[in-house]
């Protein structure tokens, strides 16, 4: 059975948005890049999937642009060529190396997570809550900024039940963010 694990970057004060925290540098992208190289395939909500697309599909003219720094492009080339399976129940298509899931997601996910492989990798807001309600999640990984961000979606709110976790790795950076991956122990309260 391959593992699943949640990964978001989350201010001190469990702001979730995409731009409440550190602006990326060279080595939280090769962190990232890393990390994301880990998994068989990635699953997103179709917010998620739609943001990440905007940002890191290589364009049609086969070249990145112009705006993306060299040490960008390993983590577009990572998440451009990486397997996607989309939750969405409003789009119709998703063809960025992608296949879309509907009906039950709780029975698609753990069909996913029975298949051969090293594990598949969520991120996002709405659709890791929901996967963590059911129980599906094996791995939590948060990069927690030194950031107060005051406002925005925050980690994990609504959650059903509190999930015990013990942590199992640790990475400091130098922008003083750190990388904390935790796994749930057998536990909930």
């Amino acid at each position: 059975m391959r593992p699943l694990r949640y990964s978001i970057n989350v201010t001190l004060d469990g702001c979730c948005h995409h731009e409440a925290g550190l602006a990326p540098d060279e080595e939280s992208m090769q962190y990232w890049t890393a990390e994301m190289e880990r998994a068989d395939a990635l699953l997103y909500g179709r917010m998620t999937y739609q943001m990440m697309e905007s940002a890191w599909r290589k364009p049609a003219t086969g070249a990145w642009p112009g705006w993306m720094g060299d040490w960008e492009i390993p983590f577009a080339e990572a998440i451009d060529r990486a397997k996607k399976y989309v939750v969405s129940s409003t789009l119709d298509v998703a063809d960025w190396n992608s296949e879309l899931l509907r009906g039950d997601v709780e029975q698609a996910v753990r069909q996913l997570k029975q298949e051969p492989g090293e594990g598949l990798w969520v991120g996002g807001v709405t659709l890791p809550l929901a996967l963590a309600d059911h129980g599906l999640i094996d791995e939590y990984e948060f990069v927690v900024h030194p950031v107060l961000a005051g406002h925005g979606p925050t980690l994990l709110a609504g959650l059903g039940e509190r999930v015990r976790l013990e942590l199992v790795d640790r990475r400091d950076f130098r922008s003083g963010a750190i990388a904390m991956r935790y796994r749930p122990t057998q536990q909930t309260e």
